[in-house]
Formats: C-alpha cells, sequence, structure tokens
C-alpha cells in the first residue's frame, strides 16, 4: 500500500461541481488500494477576495487578524470536499493546519515551517479513510497564534506533509497538463515535459513560472520528495520532477519562463569607492527587499552608476530606501523603469554545452530585441528587455531552441565560449530527514 500526497489548487476546487469532480477522482485513487492525504486550496479567488475584504474595512490590515481571516478560505475547501467525498460513498476526514500539527515561526503572513508532528494523520488513514488537510496554514509553537505561509503556501504544505510521512510522490493537480515548455497563451505550441531536475524546476518557478512555488521545490529537493504536476481537468501522465539522471542534460535548454512585473533602479553617480553598495544592498535587505539582478557600470571620473531589478510591489519602498543611502553617500539621483520585463531559458543542459547565451542574444538581436541587462547561473540565463516585447521575445527563443519538439540538438552548432553561461549557483546538499514526530512507516 503506497502513501500518495496529492494537491489540488483552488482552481480545482473553485465551484461544487470541480470538489465533486476532484472526490471523484480522489476515490477512484483510494479504491486502487493507496492511502490518500489531499491537501487544498482555497476556492477559486477566495484568498484574493478576502484580502480585498480586509483592505475594504483598512489599507493596512493588522499581519496578525490577517491570518486569522486567511486560514478560513482553506477550512471551507476542506470541509465541502470531505462532505463530496462521503456522499459519493467515500470515508473522509478533514484537518486545519493546526490540527495537523504544521508548527511555523511566529511572522504572520509569511511564516516558515519548523516541523511536522502530523497530528492523526497516521490514525486517520489506517482507519482507511482519505485525509483532508487545509494548505496555506499553521500554528506557532505554544499554539496560541493561527500562521499563514504566504503565497503558494498550499504547495508547500503538500510537500511538507509528503517529507514527514514519506509519502511515495507529491502530486500536485493544476489547470494545466504538467510543466510546459512556456506559457501556452503566449506559445499555443509548447508542451508538456515528461521530466524535469528538480534544479530545472527550482530556476523555472523564480524565473516567474506560476505551476509550481518556489520553496515547495526547494523542500522537495532538500528531502527528496519525487513531485508529479499534472491536469485535474484531463487523465494524463503529467510532469515528473526528481533529481538529475544520467541522459537529461542532452536536453540544453528545457523551458522559457517571463515575469511582466518587473521593475528597473539605476543609482546614478554613485562615488566609486569601496563599501558603497555594500551599503546600498545592506540597507536593501534590512528592509526584507530582493533583489534579482545588478549592473555596475564602468567608472568614470571617480563615479559610477549601479542598477538592479525588483518587483514592481517592491519598487515604492526601494526608491525610499535607495533614495535615503543616494542622500547619505552623496550620489547624484535615483531613477526608476516599471517598463521592463524578464525572459530566462533554463536547462541543465548548459553545464556541458558552450554557446547557448550566444545563441539567446543572437535570436533577440536578429528580432530587433535590445538587452538591458543579463543574469547568468549554471542552468539559466535571463535578460531584462522592453515589457512590450516580452511575449514576442517568449515566441523567438522558443523557436530557437526546437522547443516545440523533443530536439536534443540545435539545427546548427554554438559559437561562443563556455563562460557565456557563469557558474554562480551552488548546488544544495541534502540534510538529515525533517523533524517530524510520527511513527515510523511500515515495510511494504
Amino acid at each position: 500500500m503506497s502513501l500518495i500526497v496529492q494537491k489540488y489548487g483552488g482552481t480545482s476546487v473553485a465551484t461544487p461541481e470541480r470538489i465533486n469532480a476532484v472526490a471523484a477522482l480522489a476515490l477512484k485513487r483510494a479504491r486502487r488500494g493507496d492511502q490518500l492525504l489531499i491537501v487544498v486550496s482555497a476556492m477559486g479567488d477566495a484568498t484574493d477576495d478576502l484580502i480585498a475584504l480586509a483592505k475594504s474595512i483598512t489599507s493596512k490590515p493588522d499581519p496578525r487578524e490577517m491570518d486569522v481571516l486567511l486560514a478560513t478560505g482553506e477550512q471551507v475547501s476542506i470541509a465541502l470536499l470531505a462532505m463530496a467525498i462521503k456522499a459519493q460513498g467515500g470515508n473522509a476526514m478533514s484537518f486545519t493546519g493546526a490540527q495537523v500539527g504544521i508548527i511555523t515561526d511566529a511572522r504572520h503572513t509569511k511564516a516558515r515551517i519548523l516541523r511536522v508532528e502530523a497530528k492523526g494523520i497516521r490514525k486517520a488513514l489506517g482507519e482507511g479513510r482519505i485525509a483532508i488537510v487545509a494548505g496555506f496554514q499553521g500554528e506557532t509553537e505554544t499554539g496560541e497564534e493561527i500562521t499563514t505561509l504566504g503565497r503558494g503556501g498550499s504547495d508547500l504544505t503538500a510537500v511538507a506533509l509528503a517529507a514527514a510521512l514519506e509519502a511515495e510522490a507529491c502530486e500536485f493537480y493544476k489547470d494545466v497538463p504538467g510543466v510546459l515548455t512556456t506559457d501556452p497563451r503566449i506559445v499555443p505550441e509548447a508542451r508538456p515535459l515528461p521530466r524535469i531536475t528538480y534544479d530545472e524546476m527550482l530556476e523555472m518557478a523564480s524565473m516567474g513560472s506560476q505551476v509550481l512555488n518556489a520553496r515547495s521545490v526547494e523542500y522537495a529537493k532538500r528531502f527528496g520528495v519525487p513531485l508529479v504536476v499534472r491536469s485535474s481537468f484531463e487523465d494524463v501522465k503529467g510532469t515528473l520532477i526528481v533529481e538529475e539522471e544520467p541522459g537529461m542534460e542532452k536536453v540544453l535548454v528545457r523551458g522559457i519562463t517571463y515575469a511582466k512585473n518587473e521593475a528597473k533602479v539605476t543609482v546614478l553617480g554613485v562615488p566609486d569607492r569601496p563599501g558603497v553598495a555594500a551599503e546600498l544592498f545592506r540597507a536593501l535587505a534590512a528592509a526584507d527587499l530582493n533583489v534579482d539582478m545588478i549592473i555596475q557600470d564602468v567608472s568614470e571620473s571617480g563615479v559610477t552608476n549601479i542598477s538592479f531589478t525588483v518587483t514592481q510591489g517592491d519598487l515604492a519602498r526601494t526608491l525610499e530606501v535607495s533614495r535615503g543611502v543616494a542622500a547619505r553617500v552623496k550620489a547624484v539621483d535615483v531613477h526608476s523603469d516599471e517598463h521592463v520585463g524578464k525572459v530566462s531559458i533554463i536547462g541543465v543542459g548548459m553545464r556541458s554545452h558552450s554557446g547557448v547565451a550566444a545563441a539567446m542574444f543572437e535570436a533577440l538581436a536578429q528580432a530587433g530585441i535590445n538587452i538591458q541587462m543579463i543574469s547568468t547561473s549554471e542552468i539559466k540565463v535571463s535578460v531584462v528587455i522592453e515589457k512590450t516585447k516580452i511575449e514576442e521575445a517568449v515566441r523567438v527563443l522558443h523557436r530557437r531552441f526546437g522547443l516545440e519538439t523533443e530536439q536534443v540538438e540545435l539545427a546548427r552548432p554554438f559559437i561562443t565560449a563556455p563562460e557565456e553561461v557563469g557558474m554562480l549557483t551552488q548546488r544544495m546538499k541534502r540534510p538529515a530527514k525533517p523533524a517530524v514526530r510520527v511513527k515510523a512507516r511500515r515495510k511494504r
């Protein structure tokens, strides 16, 4: 008997009809003999609606009370799904995050999981029940506070439970047939990928793909949880996400992602002396602002310009912090540009093949698309370009790297040196199993 964790997103449980469909899928799987634990998100746009409701009361809702409010969305979903399974002849029991024992720190609205106690889950599964758990939420060490895990927190809940219970796999049911080579709304020829690595999925999630939350992929990689992404609307195999295996480097570029919510900030006339850049980025870090790409111009007459990107949601606060630092170090000015976006190509094949970056730059140049900034990692090349050119760039690169088919080589060789793609990321080392308080799983 295999233990499988399934996670259903908001669109999969958006209506009573969809909830009944999920119940039927779950029962079909359970009747094959598998133990089943299901994690669900809030219905449809319920979380956004709750946020809007809070902001209709106050423009700055209290974080603690926001967690109390937002946690109700998933509780509706788990109760309704349990009812649907029972109505169809199954046996199910719903659990909140607190009832399961998902223990987090006390950072309201963006808590981090400390451990999973899995209270009551083993007993329910052992009694032949389908366990249904509210994603996105937990409780503090004292049990006195409800917390939420931030955007994508339901994905993280599913992976954490799969790791704690040593499940065979964690399956994500989405409104797409798997992880695609790119957004099919831009490129209709985009195709599902049968298998990708944790590293590729982590880069794709970090660079704009919204199929899986980056934190959940990182957690799965740390604890070796196999992930599967498949459709909740059609019976397809989906995409398997695992450790890198021999032969996977033959595919040079696995996918293309993009992000339109980028903003570029430039600090002009920065004194070119040691410690100034450190002061700027230390201040941004202290304000909990995440910086993506960074470029510093060649120094002229003792001054330089520093440009970097942040998300548009962080722009106002970033400008406030940057202007404060600019005044202290006597920089000339701070400018911003919200009319930019980011496009990335991702693939483990970049480690062992030269010229991938040159092929990307050449394709964009031929399409008349100017590159403003460049960032690389061991398996990724990202560029910042004009926002209006994003979709064209995605289409151009999808064709250039032959992603509409399962080709592993390009039609013509690359022509640049290996140093085009920087070796900037270090592979994470997997630690011991996560801290849990559950009995050892019976041998099968």
